[in-house]
């Protein structure tokens, strides 16, 4: 199988799941690629441990106070890796010819920097960080097209989608009536209002299909991680939010469909394993192995398909109308869900005080320039400090 050339592979947030998954998938391939750059965020130990085990040639940890500790772990661990601190130093790393591929999988704004970093420099860009298309796609994907940089979306949703796409020539979205998101529906489908009013943390932290973090396992019970979706889909492929549909699938097997003019449609389907879109990112345009096995169909079985349930879950057309909003009103949602879930998690609402939470940051916050980083975060600081008095508001009187 001939591939151009040989792989350096940065991994951004490698001691977390999907940079775990990703390092799976590469230690796989040893004649076609290699971990170069890796990157952590607090967690040295663990960032060593993976030096010893694939010898890239740079780490970084994105503490600074932790880079006496990496520097000192790495050479006791007799390694040549260079160490590194700081995002300045992931960014930096992402942009430079220590890497010509790079795996985005810092979570939350702290990864936006470094991506639009790959993003400018061209790299081939495995994009696992939600934050930096929801709050920032039209920068990042504008970045993407002027330095020829290809994203293939690590998400299982987005994965799917792009492999549907490109059962043709073009990845633009000529020929395509409509782009389908599937949704496990999470936890609490089929779940009244009223039955929504009282639902514990604990509960909605219990995902049926996937194992998350407690962030993303609430976005998942209240469908907000399928509005954030729906944004990344707008950004990522092209396409107006009117041919974008979510149907919820609670196999989870069917990962995203599309539609083309013609009245057909494809369908990605595979078992709920990260291994299998992040090989795809990382053979493309070949296939390799990423110790995934196939879908037994019999042994599933059956596979069904329901509608949302809009007025039991707003989330999902609170995402809805920001993304038409446009501006900075995306990341006005994604900042004000973070607060409304920790919020939630801590006990300090309830889980319909997420979508209320939201909706008032969303009023509060209307105005602001979305062209750059800078105004991005601010945006995101003013959603944070209106979603916060919006809670003690709500709640504390």
């Amino acid at each position: 199988m001939q591939h151009d050339h040989f792989q350096q592979v940065a991994v951004l947030g490698a001691t977390g799941s999907i940079g775990t998954s990703a390092l799976d998938v590469i230690a796989r391939h040893p004649q076609l690629m290699r971990a170069s750059v890796l990157a952590a965020g607090n967690n040295v130990d663990a960032l060593v441990a993976l030096c010893v085990a694939h010898r890239p040639d740079h780490a970084v940890i994105a503490n600074p106070a932790q880079y006496a500790n990496l520097r000192d772990g790495l050479a006791a661990a007799g390694l040549a890796t260079q160490a590194h601190a700081g995002d300045a130093a992931i960014a930096e790393l992402a942009a430079s010819d220590a890497c010509d591929t790079v795996v985005a999988a810092i979570v939350g704004a702290a990864g936006l920097a470094s991506t639009l970093a790959a993003a400018t420099a061209g790299k081939r860009l495995l994009l696992a960080n939600k934050e930096s298309l929801v709050m920032a796609g039209d920068l990042v994907m504008a970045a993407a097209r002027r330095a020829g940089c290809e994203i293939i979306p690590i998400d299982s949703e987005h994965n799917a989608i792009f492999q549907c796409l490109r059962s043709r020539d073009a990845s633009a979205a000529a020929g395509v009536r409509k782009i389908i998101l599937t949704a496990s529906g999470g936890p609490f489908r089929g779940w009244s209002p009223a039955q929504l009013a009282d639902v514990t943390p604990a509960q909605a932290v219990a995902h049926p299909k996937w194992s998350m973090g407690p962030k993303i396992s609430v976005d998942s019970a209240s469908l907000m991680n399928k509005g954030l979706e729906v944004i990344e889909a707008h950004h990522l492929f092209d396409i107006p939010g009117s041919q974008i549909d979510v149907v919820v699938h609670p196999q989870s097997l069917v990962h995203s469909l599309v539609e083309f003019v013609d009245g057909s449609m494809l369908a990605q389907l595979g078992l709920p394993d990260m291994r299998t879109s992040l090989a795809v990112g990382l053979g493309w345009p070949q296939r390799i192995e990423s110790g995934v096995s196939g879908l037994d169909l019999i042994q599933h079985g059956r596979l069904d398909f329901e509608a949302p349930d809009r007025s039991a879950f707003p989330c999902l057309d609170l995402a809805w109308r920001a993304m038409e909003r446009g501006g900075i009103a995306p990341a006005v949602l994604n900042a004000a869900n973070e607060v409304a879930v920790a919020a939630f998690l801590g006990g300090n609402i309830g889980f319909a005080g997420i979508p209320a939470v939201v909706e008032n940051a969303l009023a509060a916050v209307s105005d602001g320039q979305s062209d750059s980083i800078e105004a991005l975060l601010d945006a995101d600081l003013r959603a944070r400090q209106a979603a916060s008095s919006a809670i003690s508001c709500l709640y504390n009187d």
